[in-house]
C-alpha cells in the first residue's frame, strides 16, 4: 500500500508495504470534537470503476484484502456502525468482534469493546432470533418511526432488543440519527450503507465523510449507485483528505469543508429536500 495524497513526507510512504493497524488507526482517526459530543458521521463504501455498488447484491465481489483492513479498522474505531435493515439481510450482518489490537486504543477513549450495530428500519422487518440481534457482544439497536408496526415492535422487545424511536411517522428521520445516537455516548459514527440509506444520510446533511474504496473493475449490471434517492437540489462538496493506493485499489476519503471540519449540522439540508426513510 502506497500513501498519494497527502504528498509524501517520507520515504516510507511511497513503498508498497503493508500498513500496520496502528498506522491506518491514525490516518483514519475521528476528529477532536466528538471528544466535545459533537457526532460526526462517516460512510464507507466501495465502488466500481463503472460507479456500481455492488455486484449481485453483495459487496463482497468488488472489495480485496487491503479494502477488508481499512473496513475493519473503520468499524473498530467507530461507537456504532449504523446500517439500513436491506443491507442487513442481503449482507448478511453478525454482530461486531472485538478486535485485539484496537482494544487498548478504545479502552483509552471510553469505548465498548466493540462497536455497537444500529439498524435502521421503519417496518421492522427483520429475524430477531439472528445472531445479531440474539447474540451481540454489546446490544444491537433498531432505530425506527413512532408508528411502526406495534406487534414487530413487541417482537424486538421479547428479543430483548432495545427499539430507538427516530421519527413521528411510518418513517425513520435520518436526520436526528447522529444526535440520537451522541445523546446515547456515540459520537464516532460509520454507516456502511446500504445505498438507500446513504442517499438519504446524504440529503439530510448530516454526512461528514466518505471513505470510498474504488475497485479496478467494471460490473455493468443494474447495480445502484453508493448513494440513492433524489437529487440534491445543489451537490455538495466535499474536500480530499487521503488517497491510498493497493492493486489498483484506490482508498480514497473526502471530508465536509476545505480544512476537514465540518460545515455545521444540518448544513445543506434545507437545498436537499430531506426526508425520512422507509426501509
Amino acid at each position: 500500500m502506497r500513501r498519494l495524497f497527502p504528498s509524501p513526507t517520507a520515504p516510507a510512504d511511497l513503498q508498497d508495504r503493508e500498513w500496520g493497524l496502528d498506522e491506518l488507526a491514525d490516518l483514519y482517526a475521528y476528529p477532536g470534537s466528538v471528544a466535545q459530543g459533537r457526532p460526526w458521521l462517516r460512510a464507507n463504501m466501495v465502488s466500481s470503476l463503472d460507479g456500481a455498488a455492488h455486484h449481485e447484491g453483495r459487496s463482497q465481489p468488488l472489495s480485496s484484502a487491503a479494502d477488508m483492513r481499512i473496513f475493519g479498522t473503520l468499524r473498530a474505531l467507530a461507537d456504532a456502525v449504523v446500517v439500513g435493515a436491506e443491507t442487513v439481510r442481503q449482507e448478511g450482518y453478525r454482530p461486531a468482534r472485538v478486535r485485539e489490537a484496537f482494544a487498548a486504543r478504545r479502552a483509552a477513549l471510553g469505548q465498548s469493546p466493540a462497536p455497537v450495530i444500529a439498524v435502521v428500519s421503519a417496518g421492522l422487518d427483520l429475524d430477531f432470533a439472528l445472531p445479531l440481534f440474539a447474540e451481540p457482544l454489546v446490544p444491537t439497536l433498531v432505530l425506527t418511526g413512532e408508528a411502526a408496526p406495534a406487534e414487530r415492535r413487541d417482537a424486538a422487545a421479547a428479543a430483548g432488543v432495545e427499539v430507538v424511536v427516530a421519527g413521528e411517522g411510518r418513517t425513520v428521520d435520518v436526520a436526528r440519527v447522529p444526535e440520537l445516537l451522541a445523546a446515547r455516548g456515540m459520537t464516532r459514527l460509520l454507516t456502511e450503507g446500504g445505498p438507500r440509506l446513504l442517499g438519504q444520510f446524504t440529503a439530510a446533511g448530516v454526512l461528514d465523510e466518505l471513505c470510498l474504496s474504488l475497485a479496478p473493475m467494471v460490473a455493468a449490471g443494474v447495480a445502484p449507485r453508493i448513494a440513492g434517492g433524489p437529487p440534491l437540489e445543489v451537490p455538495r462538496r466535499f474536500a480530499l483528505a487521503s488517497v491510498l493506493e493497493q492493486d489498483g485499489f484506490l482508498f480514497t476519503r473526502y471530508r465536509t469543508g476545505t480544512d476537514g471540519t465540518a460545515d455545521g449540522p444540518g448544513a445543506g439540508a434545507a437545498a436537499a429536500g430531506a426526508g425520512g426513510i422507509g426501509i
